[in-house]
């Protein structure tokens, strides 16, 4: 009876998301594995995938150095943990920049051996040709404006956009071309809020931010940093758990209980069954 119940829950896509703008704000986090994905979804409306898994998972210094290969193990692993919320994966840094056909190439392959209902691409100047390229060919995109991860070593660092008039118009210009470009949403990231108004404004797609204000259509945030797993986080987040404190007692208290010999105790032992009497 259970099983019958979980397969007729039906788990959101594009339409939905973009049925949304303008109304109830979405919920997105993002999940880089099983058990995280299942306490997530009934929570979100979507769960992306992040590149950011690379920072937060595996101890790299930005996200440049994710591959693809990364990518599709956790997104695997996020599909199989959720059932209802939309699954979106980030395509890593020179996955989708060397060509339209090469991208259709790697965007399909996530989508085969994910089975994710979405990748999300960050949106250069080149690449609303490429986002229209790959949605014409039936992969629905999620576009990335503002300040992009991927462009750190362009960049030198990570700085907040649209905080002067040229960096206003430019970031307008390319949500503007995503969103025509055919993405059924777009992540604002890192941008100043006259500026993200403006673009949730002028655009008819929904607007995700990531430290780009409440003006957005929805929020998204990486969910260690959310959960406080991080001595430090960016100044848009905000913290909802320690769990870095938690963890720290937690094992403290472990390693204290192995060292006096108080764990395993009785009842988390195993002992020989006693002999059948004839």
């Amino acid at each position: 009876m259970s099983s019958q119940k979980q397969e007729s829950v039906r788990r959101l896509a594009a339409p939905d998301i973009t049925g949304r703008k303008g109304g109830d704000p979405i919920v997105c986090l993002t999940a880089y594995d099983a058990p995280t994905a299942a306490l997530l979804d009934d929570h979100c409306d979507l769960l992306l995938v992040g590149d950011s898994v690379g920072m937060v998972v595996h101890g790299l210094p930005n996200t440049v150095g994710v591959t693809l290969e990364m990518m599709i193990l956790h997104g695997q692993a996020v599909m199989r943990g959720s059932r209802r919320a939309m699954v979106v994966v980030d395509m890593p840094f020179g996955s989708y920049e060397g060509g339209k056909e090469l991208a259709y190439e790697n965007c399909a392959r996530v989508m085969k051996e994910t089975g994710a209902q979405a990748v999300k691409l960050e949106s250069g100047p080149t690449v609303p040709e490429t986002i229209a390229y790959l949605v014409q060919r039936g992969i629905p995109v999620m576009g990335h404006v503002g300040l992009r991860p991927q462009a750190v070593l362009t960049e030198g660092a990570f700085k907040a956009k649209g905080r002067n008039d040229e960096e206003r118009l430019r970031v307008i210009a390319e949500a503007e071309a995503t969103a025509d470009a055919g993405a059924f949403a777009i992540v604002v990231e890192g941008t100043a809020e006259p500026v993200a108004r403006e673009i949730t404004a002028v655009i008819d797609k929904p607007t995700i931010g990531i430290g780009a204000s409440a003006a957005c259509d929805g929020q998204i945030l990486v969910t260690p940093d959310m959960l406080g797993l991080f001595d430090w986080t960016p100044k848009f987040v905000r913290r909802y758990a320690d769990q870095r404190t938690e963890i720290n007692d937690a094992v403290a208290r472990y390693a204290a209980d192995v060292k006096a010999r108080r764990f395993p105790a009785e009842v988390e032992t195993y002992f020989s069954k006693k002999p059948v009497e004839s």
